[in-house]
């Protein structure tokens, strides 16, 4: 149950703190004054879709949190799941909107996503409002209201997983035999590919090793000239060698530091410097012994590296390496597993197919034999509250046929082999006909009235939202649906938006949202009404004016009568 909510810079209403308490309460308020806001803040807050244009002119965010009482176990084991803590069975949740787009979410103080919270809140509020009147209008829906008054959605769900998985397989299967040869044909290209890949024995690297030791070897003589050049410098003939003259620098040096001690850090740097150059020399020296012109071995090395670039331009690019070389393979590898390698057997797949074809159709089987036993029921249930609404000679029906075909394929789709939808006849002797396609404005606001409140014991939410129900409506029929509310508000906590004062009577409790202008800005305000402020309000949704003695005794007479005031 929703007890407190708290808006600021959402939309018009610039701060706002309201507390709710149990039974039916409406919001009311002139056209425009921002009813529809209030609503929209707390889809908002539940995790409704966000954006920019829901914060107030001016600001740089807009923030709505809610307190709630929790009522149900679903709610507490979704909670310990999550590792979040409620305090006295009561949960804050906290929703932010910023002028950057972003938006961030709490449950108790624990940061969650926008999923995470839809999830949670389905377990506290249902908002109806009159896009979901809507659905009334779509087929599609009437079988998803019958599975929830069945109790049948979690099988539904489990059969939904179970039809994909079959038409996944019989796509499989489809492709298989319609392009069969397609299928051989890159079977053996993808074969031939992984064959002579795997054939050529690479290494990663192997290219750029072998391209380096090609470059040596084919410039043999021009690297050998150049070790040369390098030793002869360091050796020299008798004086002229680096080495020669570096050892009798260092002599002199030592000499000279015999009469300057302060000479002793640079004899002792170019000690060191002799020292490796020294070592330098003797490294040239040894290379220069290891160089030998082996033409058999470059030949060897040109051949290796002439096969990868072959390989590396038909199946990588001329500019590839031998690891994408190797990659390739791989990847071919996994395509052919795919599809199967070069041995797949299509018997195994059509057996799975056939057995999960007869699984399927026993599962259809059964929701269908639920969903007619649940029909009947649901019917009669949904005519009993519409008499009670003002349509006592309405025929209302959950209809069931079964779908065309006599292939488990054609008689069953991912929902069961149950074409379902709303029938109804208004007037006495007239025919059962779609609803989607005669029932008004007004008779779909009953319809889904009627059908909220026989799925109410089955639904975790302890809150009911409704958002001008009253489209199309008015006279006794408002009567009796401000008299039912009061009924279901028995059950739940219902809020309910309307302009019709013969609804708002029957509240426990009444709430304004009214709109007004300080200087150049425009703002909502929400307040509790009570007494003769309420006996005021009512006066103004009957007739526009709240100071007329006749309105207000007409309202007062009202709120005795209905209201129980």
């Amino acid at each position: 149950m929703l007890e407190e909510l708290d808006i600021k810079n959402f939309a018009l209403i610039e701060s706002a703190h309201i507390e709710f308490e149990k039974g039916f309460t409406v919001l009311s308020g002139e056209t425009g004054a921002g009813k529809s806001i209030l609503i929209g803040s707390l889809a908002f807050l539940l995790g409704g879709k966000s954006g920019t244009e829901q914060i107030r002119a001016g600001c740089h965010e807009a923030q709505v949190s809610g307190v709630f009482f929790l009522e149900n176990k679903e709610t507490f084991l979704w909670l310990d799941e999550h590792g979040i803590e409620s305090e006295e069975n009561r949960i804050i949740i906290r929703r932010v909107i910023r002028d950057n787009g972003k938006s961030s979410a709490w449950i108790g103080g624990t940061p969650v996503t926008r999923v995470i919270l839809s999830e949670f809140s389905a377990f506290l509020v249902d908002i109806h409002g009159q896009h979901e009147q809507q659905s009334l209008m779509k087929v599609a829906e009437h079988r998803r209201y019958l599975d929830i008054y069945a109790g049948i959605v979690g099988e539904v769900s489990s059969f939904t997983s179970i039809y994909n998985q079959l038409v996944e397989k019989r796509k499989i299967l489809e492709n298989l035999n319609s392009n069969e040869s397609e299928r051989n044909a890159k079977i053996d290209m993808l074969n031939f590919a992984v064959s002579e890949i795997s054939e050529a024995n690479l290494k990663a690297g192997e290219d750029e090793e072998l391209e380096a030791e090609e470059n040596r070897l084919s410039s043999f003589e021009k690297l050998y000239a150049d070790i040369e050049e390098i030793n002869s410098a360091f050796e020299g003939e008798g004086e002229n060698g680096i080495i020669f003259l570096l050892k009798k620098i260092c002599g002199t040096a030592s000499k000279a530091l015999d009469s300057d001690k302060s000479l002793e850090p640079l004899e002792n740097r170019l000690q060191s410097a002799f020292y490796e150059i020294d070592d330098i020399a003797g490294e040239f020296r040894r290379y220069a012994s290891s160089l030998v012109f082996d033409p058999e071995r470059l030949e060897q090395v040109q051949e290796r590296l002439e096969l990868i670039f072959r390989l590396k331009q038909k199946y990588t690019g001329r500019n590839s390496s031998v690891a994408n070389l190797l990659s390739y393979a791989e990847n071919a590898s996994r395509q052919l597993e795919e599809l199967g390698g070069s041995t797949f057997d299509k018997s195994i797949l059509e057996k799975e197919i056939s057995e999960l074809e007869k699984k399927v159709y026993v599962l259809a089987k059964s929701l269908s034999e639920k969903r007619k036993s649940a029909a009947e029921k649901m019917s009669l249930d949904v005519e009993k509250i519409l008499c009670s609404l003002g349509m006592k000679d309405t025929k209302f029906r959950v209809g069931l046929t079964e779908k065309e075909g006599n292939a488990v394929e054609q008689k069953c789709g991912p929902y069961g082999m149950d074409n379902i939808e709303f029938l109804i006849s208004a007037n006495p002797g007239s025919p059962l006909n779609p609803l989607a396609k005669i029932a008004s404005g007004g008779e779909l606001s009953r319809v889904m009235l009627a059908l909220k409140t026989i799925l109410s014991d089955g639904d975790l939410a302890g809150t009911l939202v409704f958002d001008e129900i009253d489209t199309g409506i008015g006279g006794e029929v408002a009567v009796s649906v401000g008299s039912h509310m009061k009924l279901l508000a028995e059950k739940k906590q219902i809020l309910c938006i309307t302009h019709l004062a013969s609804i708002a009577v029957y509240a426990d409790n009444q709430i304004k949202i009214q709109k007004g202008v300080e200087g150049n800005t425009t703002a909502s305000n929400v307040f509790e009404v009570s007494d003769e402020e309420r006996v005021k309000e009512i006066a103004r949704m009957l007739s526009g004016d709240s100071d007329s003695s006749q309105s207000l005794e007409h309202a007062s007479a009202m709120l005795k009568k209905f209201g129980g005031r």
